[in-house]
């Protein structure tokens, strides 16, 4: 991570610099700032990536069981041929 101090910093080089690394802009030797580059995202990516309620469906739907490929193709032949799980076949 970059620090800059505001005094000496101008915002075309913190933006440039950004799209490489963060950049900490300082006041009095302190943080005010924080600078990081979102070129090449779209707006989209942008409010998802900062977005609390996004995230909290991504942990939770890792904490729920998933299937291998191998388990999935063989759940969706088993529902395109009910015979396979021992259903009786339609009269």
């Amino acid at each position: 991570m970059k620090t800059v101090d505001l005094d000496q910093a101008s915002l075309d080089q913190c933006v440039s610099e950004a799209q490489r690394e963060r950049v900490i802009v300082l006041r009095d030797g302190r943080p005010v700032a924080l600078i990081i580059g979102v070129e090449g995202l779209d707006e989209e990516q942008l409010q998802l990536g900062s977005s609390d309620r996004f995230w909290t469906l991504v942990n939770q739907r890792r904490k729920e069981k998933t299937l291998s490929r191998a388990e999935l193709e063989q759940e969706i032949r088993s529902d395109e041929n009910p015979q396979a799980r021992g259903a009786s076949p339609p009269e």
